[in-house]
């Protein structure tokens, strides 16, 4: 079973992501910023981050930042896909130079979700 680990501090979007994504068959834990993700990658590994970009504590630019300098090459090379709600302030080119491969802009759009999180993780799990 595949691992997703969604970084968002939205209570709201973590259960409705966790009860969509579920219900496909992934695995998925949820923290709240970005050093709860950084903290959860050195104890386990995940498939793909879903990452919000506006977290407090360290946000998703950053925590990006930190996963894509990991010593561990698997770790390191995860996909990310940003959620935000700043969507329009970036294009995609912008968040593949922060190391970030994909986005889904906020309201989430639960059909787009499971077709992007598919697209990176394959049909196969």
């Amino acid at each position: 079973m595949k691992k997703i680990l969604v970084a968002e501090d939205s209570s709201v979007i973590q259960n409705l992501t966790k009860r969509i994504l579920g219900n496909q068959n992934y695995e998925i834990e949820a923290v709240k910023n970005g050093q709860q993700v950084i903290k959860k990658m050195e104890t386990k590994d995940f498939d793909l981050i879903l990452m919000d970009i506006n977290m407090p504590i360290m946000d998703g630019i950053e925590c990006t930042k930190q996963i894509r300098s990991m010593p561990d090459n698997v770790k390191s090379q995860i996909p990310i896909i940003a959620i935000t709600g700043n969507a329009k302030n970036y294009s995609l080119g912008d968040f593949n130079k922060m190391g970030i491969n994909d986005f889904l802009p906020k309201p989430l759009n639960f059909d787009s979700l499971v077709e992007t999180v598919k697209k990176y993780l394959g049909d196969d799990n």
